[in-house]
């Protein structure tokens, strides 16, 4: 480790690896609300946050995790449950007015097709404008988990039907 007097430890959060200081700034610097994506081997979650001085607030939310309760038996950690998540993270925040963000997606390094894209592609699909290019958006077959099996693609409109009636 460097010593000497002009040497400056740097954030806790930053020699962990856990956070990007230039590129929170450059997001805060927007004023826009963010949708934080958070993808994990079994789960989604999406997070609509605004800054604030004192914290970030957290506007709406939503985990893969409570597509349980409306009829989803499925893996919640896959790309059509990362759009059902996006979805109704995009329905919810809109229901509290919010009509454009940006995608924060942490340290996830942006590769086509990503679980993370599946998201905007459900935050999209809700009517929320959040910049971005159309060539990393998931395709229609894999948003709708024909990858998977062939009764996925009921099973997703299925569940978009309930999250419309809530």
């Amino acid at each position: 480790m460097a010593n000497g007097p002009r040497y400056k430890v740097p954030f806790r959060r930053r020699r962990e690896g856990r956070t990007d200081y230039r590129q929170r700034q450059r997001l805060l610097r927007g004023r826009v609300p963010r949708a934080v994506v958070r993808t994990s081997l079994r789960n989604v979650s999406v997070q609509i946050i605004d800054f604030d001085q004192k914290g970030d607030e957290v506007i709406t939310s939503a985990h893969s995790r409570e597509l349980r309760g409306m009829g989803w038996e499925k893996a919640t950690g896959n790309l059509p449950a990362a759009y059902l998540v996006g979805y109704l993270a995009g329905k919810r925040a809109a229901k509290a007015g919010v009509e454009n963000m940006v995608l924060d997606i942490g340290l996830r390094v942006p590769s086509k097709g990503a679980s993370v894209f599946a998201a905007l592609r459900g935050l999209l699909d809700a009517g929320i404008a959040v910049p971005h290019g159309e060539e990393v958006l998931p395709s229609d077959e894999r948003i709708h988990g024909d990858h998977i099996s062939p009764e996925m693609r009921k099973l997703v409109e299925e569940i978009k039907i309930k999250m419309e009636a809530d």
